[in-house]
């Protein structure tokens, strides 16, 4: 628990811990006594709701709210037994704007520990106040609103721009484009009208501080918890001065939650999953997921933009809608999905993505993590006999952005070179793709360098660990007639099993478990390329190199320096 302070050593321009944040290191020039004692904890608030049942046409959801504890090191932090589940909100239905109700006993605990309770120190062998607090919450998009008490949804969905969003109301959708107002302000773009058919003037959108967050919150009347019909409050008109503020969120009870640079994190996990569904829905013209439909192209004629992507009118009374130069062929289409079929990845890196193609050539049922896989590696690689190289070189561009968002270790540098290539990224897909392939999920990835400049690597901040607990916490069940119940007792089981095993050292636990290859015969081989316990998968068999003999002495020429260093000499 003294690791972020006494072992780690920051880096400048290196953003390895949370620690190495704007955000953390703001916290500690404001709360000084709080930071000289590095017992201290922060820690982050996260929350998500999810099914109980294996019948997904059930619509009950339990709520459980995580404490994850960050003054540990990077790889122990996210570690599951290091997840404090602190209340359960029951169902059958989703908490909305209720939230606070249920998070006003947490709430109070957290106010006792931000002034100090009386604790044991084991290591120094010593009393002292502990004294702990929520830095910033992790939820997906839908719990975003719930925690903030801003609405996701709508105009001026952006929890970051607030009122400055750019948006536009287009046929009967919302398209969060705009993304001009980010560049110079003397840039060619600006005044172009091959975007959205009109110049882009406005300046970009300001930044919102706690400050300025409780002067909106003041135009807010408080309303009147619950959802029975007698109440009011339940279903009212929204004030002209309150914008998209539904409540004042019951965290700014707590003394510090207004001086907080980072009080929300905008989830990269699900961001990434819109804006690849988007993508691959898109290229492949997948029927329900295309942005590239039939109102979409009434869209661009409305807009008087890319008058070669206009329906035509048909001999028979019937629009065609051209071949679009972002949507591959029927045969390139199939190519695509047989290189998909043919992937191979290690083992325990990801789950096989080619059970995901269908027979009509097409993908399907793609899960999180099979997106973050996609973009993050194989899609790069997967267009490249496609498209046009404008095009490609785009996608591309933002595969790579993925891959620097989400690496373990970041620089501050690439960081600022981020935010200026990211704009340039959504202005160049503004000008290939149509306007509802602007989503605001795709619009949120202008705001994630900011996000990772204040909190550090994403690692820590998205919904990975806590996704794979609604699935450890649905397993947890055993009497289908007392969900809340059942989870709560067999949590409590394994809290006090896992805090056990810490102190056994003769049996197997959870603490000392071997790896997965930990069967393997030493390989004895003079050369370290040869050496890694692996195991194979599939059967045997023998074939001749052929083609992959250059690729095989390019991978062994580039890994092994050392040990063919005196055959090159």
């Amino acid at each position: 628990m003294r690791c972020h302070k006494e072992v780690h050593k920051s880096e400048d321009g290196i953003l390895r811990h949370p620690a190495d944040g704007k955000a953390w290191k703001h916290f500690d020039s404001v709360y000084h006594d709080f930071a000289l004692d590095s017992r201290s904890v922060r820690m982050g608030l996260a929350s998500d709701g999810f099914n109980p049942f294996s019948n997904m046409t059930s619509t009950y959801s339990l709520w459980p709210v995580i404490l994850i504890p960050y003054n540990m090191p990077p790889w122990t932090s996210p570690n599951g037994t290091n997840y404090l589940m602190s209340l359960l909100i029951p169902g059958p239905k989703s908490p909305g704007k209720d939230f606070d109700v249920f998070l006003k006993p947490l709430i109070d605990e957290l106010k006792d520990l931000w002034d100090g309770i009386d604790a044991y120190d084991s290591f120094g062998k010593c009393m002292f106040k502990l004294r702990a607090a929520v830095i910033w919450t992790i939820s997906d998009f839908p719990a975003y609103a719930y925690l903030s008490g801003w609405s996701t949804a709508g105009k001026l969905a952006c929890p970051v721009s607030l009122e400055d969003t750019r948006s536009r109301r287009i046929t009967d959708k919302q398209c969060f484009m705009g993304h001009r107002c980010y560049l110079n302000i003397n840039h060619s773009w600006r005044r172009s009208k091959e975007y959205d058919g009109s110049s882009e003037l406005r300046g970009l959108p300001r930044t919102f501080s706690g400050e300025d967050i409780l002067k909106h919150l003041n135009e807010v009347p408080i309303r009147t918890t619950g959802k029975a019909p007698t109440n009011v409050s339940r279903k009212r008109k929204r004030g002209g001065n309150e914008l998209n503020w539904s409540k004042k969120s019951i965290l700014f009870d707590l003394p510090y939650w207004p001086t907080l640079l980072l009080r929300h994190n905008l989830d990269v996990m699900h961001i990434e999953k819109n804006v690849c569904d988007n993508i691959i829905g898109t290229l492949l013209d997948i029927e329900g997921k295309s942005k590239d439909n039939l109102k979409a192209r009434k869209d661009l004629h409305d807009l008087k933009i890319r008058e070669e992507l206009w329906l035509k009118k048909s001999t028979n009374d019937k629009f065609e809608k051209p071949q679009a130069s972002y949507t591959l062929t029927k045969e390139e289409c199939k190519s695509f999905c047989k290189f998909i079929r043919s992937v191979r990845l290690p083992d325990g890196y990801a789950s096989n993505i080619s059970r995901c193609v269908t027979d009509n050539d097409k993908l399907r049922g793609m899960k999180t993590h099979d997106c973050h896989v996609l973009l993050y590696k194989i899609l790069p690689v997967g267009i490249q006999p496609f498209l046009t190289k404008n095009i490609r070189g785009t996608l591309i561009g933002l595969c790579q952005f993925v891959q620097k968002i989400c690496a373990k270790i970041v620089r501050v540098s690439d960081i600022e070179e981020l935010k200026d290539g990211i704009v340039i990224i959504l202005c160049k897909l503004e000008k290939i793709f149509p306007p509802t392939f602007f989503t605001i999920m795709v619009h949120l990835c202008v705001h994630l360098p900011d996000q990772v400049l204040l909190g550090g690597p994403v690692a820590m901040r998205w919904m990975f660990g806590t996704e794979r607990h609604m699935g450890l916490y649905k397993r947890y069940i055993r009497n289908m007639a007392r969900l809340d119940g059942s989870i709560a007792e067999t949590f409590v089981v394994d809290e006090a099993i896992s805090f056990l095993s810490r102190y056994i050292s003769n049996i197997e636990t959870r603490f000392n478990k071997p790896e997965r290859s930990w069967n393997l015969p030493s390989a004895n081989y003079s050369m370290d390329i040869f050496k890694s316990n692996v195991r194979p998968i599939g059967a045997p068999s023998i074939q001749l190199l052929h083609d992959w003999k250059n690729v095989i002495q390019w991978y062994i020429l580039n890994n092994s320096a050392d040990d063919i260093q005196e055959y090159l000499e």
